[in-house]
Parts: C-alpha cells; sequence; structure tokens
C-alpha cells in the first residue's frame, strides 16, 4: 500500500502521529524540524501541513521553553542574576516585540532560543503567540517548498517552475524577514513624530571633537550635505584640554628629566633655567599650531557647514542651533566626556583642578595632590613632578594603572618615585578640610585617617558622558546603565537615524576610538538602507604616556588568566636592545601572549620608551590575523627600537624550535663532513 493510499484511509491518523512526533522532537531540542517540515508539506499538502506544523512547532517550542524555566531558571538567575538584569528588564519592557523579531529572522536556531527565553520573566501565555505568529511566515516558505518537492514525478520536475521560485524563496525569505522588521522597528520607534517631508542635510553632527569631525569629514567625502555643530571650541577635548595639550606638557617635562641625566649622556651637569609658565605658554602654542587641522575653515573648504553654537535636538530629524531649525535624514551625536568631580566633602568649597581647567596655570602648584591613579592622572603626576611640584598621587585601589599586569603598575610606581612622588595606593578620599588657612585631604587607609596637606589638588578619577543639555531627554533616547547613550552594534540609538560615537557611547574613552566609531555610523548613516556594517572592537590599542611609556593590545596576561584563557607567555627585556643602548633608554620589555602551540597573537604590552610607536606593527598584525612568524621574516631597520618586536618574534621561535627535526638535520650535516 502506498503512502497516499494510507494516508487517504487513515488520514486523522496520519496527521496526529505526525503532529505528536513534531512536538516531541521540537520539545526535546532534537535535530531534524526543519526536514521534518519539508517533509510535511510533500506528504500531507500545503494548508494541512501548514496549521499542523504551525501549532506542532509552537507547543513544542513552548515545552521546551517551560523545562529551561523550571529546570534551570533559578538557578541561572540565582548566579547570574545580576548580570542578566538587563536582559530581563528588556524582556519586560518589550519581550514580545523582541521575540517577534528572533522568530521572524532566525538570527540564533529556534531551540536555542526556547531555552535561553525559558530563562527571564517573559509570560508562558505570551511566549506562544508571539511564537506561532513570528514562525508563521517561516513555516508557510518551508511547508510550500516541501509541498513542490513531493510533486516531483520525473528529473525534469526538478526545474519546473513552482521548484525553483520555492527555493528562491527559500534564499530571500530571510532577507525579506529582515526588512519587515527594520520597517517594523522604524514604526515603533518614530511612532508619534511628524516626518518632514524633505530636508536640509543627509546628516548633522553634534560635537566637533574626534567623533563628530571623522563623521563630518566621511559625509563630505562621499558628497552628502553635512552640519557640524560645536557649542565651544573645535577640536574638542583631545586638542583643547586632552591628548595635544597632555603630551605637550609631557614632552617639556621628559626633557627637564634628560637635564637631570645628564651624566648618562656624557655631559658633567645638565643644569638650566626654565619657567613654568613659560613651559605651558608652550603648550598653548603647540595647541594653536595643531587648531588649523580641526578648524572651522578647513572643514569649510571641505564641504561641510559647521555652526558655534548649543544643538537641541527637537525630533528625530530636528536639530536646534542659534535659532535655526535644520532638517537631517541622520544625526550623529559626539558630545564626548567631562571630568568627573567625585562627591567628597568640601571639595565644592576650593579652587580644584581638572584636566579642563589644568592648562590655565602659570604657577607651580607648589604641593599638588594628583587624586586618580588612572592614564591621565599618572600622565599628570609625572609630568608636575618633574616640572618641580611636590607630587602625592591618591588611588583608592590597590595599585596604580590596575587595567595593566600588576608588573606594569609596580614598574612605573617605582620609577615615579625615583622621580621623587609620593605614591599613596588603598587611600581613599573622604573629605577636604580647612584648618588656620591650609588646605587637608582626609584619606581612609585600612579604617585610620590620613591628612595630606596641599596647595592645589587635581581631580583625575575618570570621565563622565556629556548626555544631558541637547534634548536626549526630551526625545527618549535610551541611556545605559553606566550613563552612555545606549547603541546597538551599528551605532543606532532607540531612533534608527540617531548614531552616537566616541565617549558619549563608550565602551572605550580614546581619541582614535571615536574616530573608528566615526566611520561606522557615517556609513551606516548614510548607506545603511544598502548596505551596514558592525563596529569592530576585536582589536582596540591604547597607550599612557608616562616614562616609561605603557601600550597595549588585545588581552593582558591578568585578563587572559581572569577569562580562562589558555595562552603562552613570550618575553624581550628592551635592555638587551642595541638602539635602547646607545638611547641610554635601555629597560623595560615586550611581553607577548600567544595560543598555545601557535604564532596567533592574543594580547601585547610594552613598556618602555616610544612603546606606542612600537605597538603599531602588533595592531596590524593583530587585526590582519598575521602572527610572530610573519613578523620575524619581516626586515626591520637597524638600528631602530622597531628590531625589539622581531626580537621577541625571534625569541618565540627559539622556543618553539622543531627539537627532533634538528636533531635529524644535525646528523645530515655530520655525514657531509665525512
Amino acid at each position: 500500500m502506498s503512502f497516499a493510499e494510507f494516508y487517504a484511509a487513515n488520514q486523522m491518523m496520519t496527521i496526529a502521529i505526525y503532529f505528536i512526533l513534531y512536538v516531541v522532537v521540537t520539545a526535546l531540542s532534537l535535530p531534524g524540524a526543519a526536514v521534518m517540515t519539508l517533509a510535511g508539506g510533500a506528504l500531507l499538502g500545503f494548508s494541512t501541513a501548514l496549521v499542523t506544523v504551525s501549532f506542532a512547532s509552537t507547543i513544542g517550542a513552548t515545552l521546551a521553553f517551560l523545562v529551561s524555566r523550571f529546570l534551570l531558571r533559578d538557578w541561572v538567575q540565582g548566579k547570574f542574576g545580576d548580570k542578566l538584569k538587563a536582559i530581563n528588564e528588556g524582556v519586560e519592557r518589550e519581550g514580545p516585540f523582541y521575540l517577534f523579531t528572533l522568530r521572524l529572522v532566525p538570527l540564533f536556531p529556534f531551540f536555542v532560543i526556547n531555552l535561553v527565553m525559558g530563562l527571564t520573566p517573559m509570560r508562558p501565555l505570551a511566549y506562544y503567540w508571539v511564537s506561532q505568529l513570528g514562525m508563521l511566515p517561516g513555516t508557510a516558505v518551508y511547508v510550500n517548498a516541501g509541498t513542490q518537492l513531493g510533486q516531483i514525478e520525473s528529473a525534469a520536475g526538478i526545474l519546473s517552475p513552482g521548484i525553483l521560485l520555492s527555493f528562491v524563496l527559500l534564499g530571500i525569505f530571510p532577507l525579506i524577514a529582515k526588512r519587515i522588521i527594520d520597517v517594523l522597528k522604524r514604526r515603533k520607534a518614530f511612532a508619534g513624530w511628524d516626518k518632514p517631508k524633505k530636508f536640509d542635510y543627509n546628516l548633522v553632527a553634534i560635537g566637533a571633537g574626534s567623533g563628530g569631525l571623522v563623521s563630518a569629514y566621511i559625509a563630505a567625502a562621499v558628497k552628502a550635505k553635512v552640519a557640524l555643530i560645536e557649542k565651544d571650541k573645535m577640536g574638542g577635548d583631545c586638542l583643547n584640554t586632552g591628548c595635544v595639550p597632555s603630551k605637550a606638557l609631557i614632552r617639556s617635562a621628559k626633557m627637564v628629566s634628560y637635564a637631570r641625566r645628564a651624566e648618562e649622556f656624557g655631559f658633567k651637569s645638565g643644569q638650566f633655567e626654565y619657567d613654568f609658565a613659560e613651559v605651558m605658554e608652550r603648550v598653548q602654542r603647540v595647541i594653536e599650531k595643531v587648531e588649523p587641522h580641526d578648524s572651522i575653515e578647513r572643514y569649510t573648504e571641505l564641504g561641510v557647514e559647521c555652526h558655534t553654537g548649543t544643538a537641541t535636538i527637537t525630533s528625530p530629524w530636528t536639530v536646534e542651533v542659534n535659532g535655526q531649525t535644520l532638517t537631517t535624514r541622520n544625526i550623529i551625536i559626539a558630545t564626548g566626556a567631562r571630568p568627573f568631580v567625585p562627591p567628597i566633602k568640601g571639595l565644592d568649597k576650593i579652587d580644584y583642578l581638572t584636566s579642563d581647567n589644568l592648562w590655565s596655570l602659570r604657577e607651580n602648584p607648589g604641593r599638588l595632590i594628583v587624586l586618580g591613579g588612572g592614564p591621565i592622572g599618572s600622565e599628570i603626576t609625572q609630568a608636575m613632578a618633574r616640572l618641580g611640584a611636590e607630587v602625592t598621587q591618591v588611588e583608592m585601589l590597590p595599585c596604580i594603572m590596575s587595567r595593566e599586569d600588576p608588573e606594569v603598575s609596580a614598574y612605573v610606581q617605582q620609577q615615579f618615585e625615583k622621580d621623587g612622588i609620593k605614591v599613596l595606593t588603598g587611600h581613599a578620599a573622604k573629605e577636604v578640610v580647612q584648618e588656620e588657612g591650609q588646605d587637608i585631604l582626609l584619606c581612609d587607609a585600612d579604617g585610620e585617617t590620613v591628612r595630606i596637606p596641599f596647595d592645589r589638588i587635581l581631580i583625575a578619577v575618570g570621565r563622565r558622558p556629556n548626555i544631558t543639555g541637547f534634548g536626549l531627554e526630551e526625545l527618549g533616547v535610551e541611556i545605559a546603565k553606566q550613563g552612555t547613550v545606549a547603541v546597538d552594534p551599528l551605532l543606532r540609538t532607540n531612533f534608527p537615524n540617531i548614531f552616537a560615537v566616541g565617549d558619549v557611547a563608550g565602551p572605550y574613552q580614546f581619541t582614535h576610538t571615536a574616530a573608528h566609531m566615526a566611520w561606522y555610523a557615517a556609513v551606516n548613516a548614510l548607506f545603511g538602507d544598502v548596505k551596514s556594517f558592525k563596529v569592530d572592537y576585536s582589536v582596540i590599542p591604547w597607550a599612557t604616556f608616562t616614562d616609561p611609556e605603557v601600550a597595549r593590545v588585545g588581552l593582558s596576561e591578568d585578563e587572559a588568566k581572569v577569562q580562562g584563557i589558555a595562552y603562552e607567555v613570550t618575553r624581550y627585556g628592551i635592555d638587551d636592545l642595541d638602539r635602547a643602548i646607545a638611547d641610554s633608554e635601555d629597560h623595560g620589555w615586550i611581553k607577548v601572549l600567544t595560543k598555545p602551540c601557535s604564532d596567533k597573537l592574543l594580547g601585547v604590552t610594552i613598556v618602555g620608551s616610544h612603546a606606542g610607536d612600537l605597538l603599531a606593527e602588533y595592531v596590524l598584525a593583530m587585526k590582519h590575523g598575521l602572527g610572530l612568524n610573519k613578523i620575524l621574516g619581516t626586515i626591520h631597520t637597524y638600528p631602530t627600537m622597531s628590531e625589539a618586536n622581531k626580537a621577541v618574534a625571534g625569541e618565540w621561535k627559539k622556543a618553539h624550535a622543531p627539537e627532533k627535526l634538528l636533531a635529524w638535520v644535525e646528523k645530515y650535516h655530520s655525514w657531509r663532513r665525512g
């Protein structure tokens, strides 16, 4: 008896058996649901199979959801509840829509969705109906393909229009579904807002720091009409109060340190006079020399319309500045960050310094407290000490530069102490008091109160994103729990035409990452309807410009241990490098982490002179998947500091020499000698 005859005689029993098997397969998260869907279409016909599969798959998925919930949720939530808080809140807020997008566009296998969603607070009834609705279009496409396959009676039937169309639908359905989801998301985001019929600009960038400048530059380069709004100075913090002035100050301080080391270079003495005010004036001259790179004049010539004033976003498509309303298809928020000032009692009663107003100093700060042991605090600590200030660095954590390996922190602290800096780690600032005209910082150190008198205090304990004062609250742009503008991998906010880059979005507060993000945001804003790109944070380098410099990309050894990532360490001491010896800079090291028995780079830390420059070769290698063998096979100019990179690759090669092969080669050479 053929299946068709059996089915005709036992239709309800056949459907029931198929239904139960399908429920069991999906409930137990077994493979084969897609094949069963195709088979259902081929055996039962389109309408019957569609109804049967729709209900069977949804019931099975809901059972898997419930099994996951009752067996795993309490344990998972108890152990990882703090980490799942954002997911739980998201599901409670818009769980059905989120689930619908997953069902319609299967980014993950359905059995994974069943198990994971069971760990969330989503209600079973909501899970059931959203799953049935979301899976229905995809089910119809697969059932139709199965129906067409079931009608093939000969080899020629494979090329029938119905079969070809079915397979085309299978291929393009995810694209169609994704487009539908995008449309639904846009409608949901823009609900209640009136979209202009036409626009003055393709893009408006708010903030003329690194992120805003690069965004505007890219838009102008591809002939889009773009406006750039800055309320203060072009170039943002990096040019005016951050990277540029701090590096200029560090360079001047370096000259003083060289003078004190005169005997190392063959001189009997290196005494010279300098004026603190003139050093600070040099910093301003450096800023003025760099300013044209970021100026209104330059960007106007590039095709950017520059506005000086406070921007206010009044709708997803409109920005007001100086009483003028600009209509734009897209907005990029690049408003940066500002120094974070902790709520220390009494601090508001004194004239404290931050990285914003430090550059107005024209007198030696005398007894200077630097509160903070991160990159900014450490750089300014050493520079000011070398320029004659009596510096005490106060850090509440057990070490300065806590993001680096302990040996790095200890090495830098040792150099600080050689420079006459008093480094107090494990000291939490509690209060500023004034006694007999004297300012005193009170710190808690293991339960004891430590009193530190000072003339000036610099607050360098981090930076806070600039998210207020330009309309985000009124518009309803979502803010992440860490205080940054919440963005997706395309750098979009909850409004799909509003993007955020740089410090205001995180996760990294570096000028170069702001520029990196700006490329993605600008391209996605201008061409996202055609092609979009997820921002790539896989290889992010950074450097702290203390002396010695500290530069890193990828994992540190501590991070690898914490994350349980297997690694090998290869180390090269820069004290052995010819150029470093010639320059009397023969100190520090390069530490490379690689995968076990592989030259593939996991992370690199460099401590020493020009570490930030030396790091670039490793950044390139990691970005493009090159290993230490490629670095070893590259000619490096002699004598340069860059040879250290080749030397560490040589150390790795030496440790991985093929000993058995070399033993045979030795025998071969012995035989050749006779």
